[in-house]
């Protein structure tokens, strides 16, 4: 995928469950679109997956095209396969953004991650999600805070890449 979703938001959500997308990830959403050209609106793919999920996540038509062929690649009939084909084809929403950059999110995906009025997106490379704040706050936010803990006083998180650092160099 050409560009990555980054950043974090928060945003209102009405009545009809509209909730406008922040703009820097509309033009992730409009690059990761192979069908989309200027005047039209990009589609995605919400995934909404296993009652572990507390969180609504959002692909790119390519993104979502490439978990599909690593899902086929699996053996036909296995458990695996089966489990995954049904959380990202069955448990899943193709959307499209509306003409003023906004998402509809039906009754039944709000009601899974109990969304009112405010939603909070947060990017993830090459998805972005969208919880509830308070759930974020107290369940994301909670793991990441305790994980850090867990580390050395002088960890550098570039030292979990392959390469040390973000830059590549030595150091």
């Amino acid at each position: 995928m050409a560009r990555r979703f980054r950043g974090e938001s928060h945003h209102k959500v009405d009545a009809k469950g509209r909730v406008s997308i922040p703009a820097l990830f509309r033009r992730v959403l409009e690059a990761g679109d192979p069908d989309w050209t200027e005047g039209l609106n990009p589609n995605l793919v919400i995934v909404y997956g296993d009652k572990r999920r507390n969180f609504l996540e959002c692909y790119t038509i390519e993104a979502i095209d490439d978990v599909d062929r690593q899902i086929a690649d699996l053996p036909r009939g296995s458990v695996e396969r089966r489990a995954l084909e049904r959380m990202f084809n069955g448990q899943s929403l193709p959307t499209t953004v509306d003409e003023t950059g906004r998402l509809v999110l039906p009754a039944k995906l709000r009601a899974k991650i109990g969304l009112e009025n405010e939603a909070f997106f947060i990017a993830t490379g090459d998805t972005f999600q969208i919880w509830k704040p308070e759930t974020y706050e107290n369940v994301e936010m909670a793991k990441a805070e305790a994980w850090l803990d867990s580390q050395p006083e002088d960890f550098d998180p570039l030292t979990l890449l392959s390469s040390g650092s973000a830059s590549g160099r030595d150091g």
